[in-house]
């Protein structure tokens, strides 16, 4: 089983953008914990970060066309902004799960919206990193029947 885990603007940033809100740890701290479940459960686990909107896309669209059998999705900023992206996630049959550090519907008001979330399987909100390993755990369930 294929997982992209992308990653949008500014999370190239973690562990030293706002670490009272997102936390010390970094994405290269994300990755090896979850490459460390990756491999025990036998998954081809690939990451991708970018600011650039149309970098996203492309990515979103070549998952279909390798076969990726889940896309776990932190936008960051574009979640509240991007149809561009909604409309890429919709334009494949790829489930996305959106992840957020923290819980976006506890923060300012225009962080309460998400345009992703209506084209996604689901969303985790405000579980720290862990929002990774639970995203990764929800789609073994998958893998192995578990209707999500």
């Amino acid at each position: 089983m294929k997982v992209l885990v992308l990653n949008g603007p500014n999370l190239n940033r973690l562990g030293k953008r706002e670490p009272e809100i997102y936390g010390a740890e970094t994405l290269q701290d994300i990755e090896v914990k979850l490459r460390e479940i990756a491999d025990e459960k036998l998954v081809d686990l690939s990451f991708y970060q970018s600011n650039v909107e149309g970098y996203l896309i492309d990515k979103i669209h070549e998952a279909q066309d390798i076969g990726v059998a889940g896309i776990i999705f932190n936008p960051g900023a574009f979640t509240h902004t991007s149809i561009a992206l909604r409309d890429a996630i919709a334009s494949v049959d790829v489930p996305v799960i959106e992840i957020h550090i923290s819980n976006i519907h506890s923060r300012e008001p225009f962080r309460h919206t998400s345009v992703i979330a209506p084209v996604c399987i689901g969303q985790l909100s405000g579980f720290g990193t862990n929002g990774y390993e639970l995203a990764l755990h929800a789609f073994l369930l998958r893998r192995n029947g578990v209707k999500l």
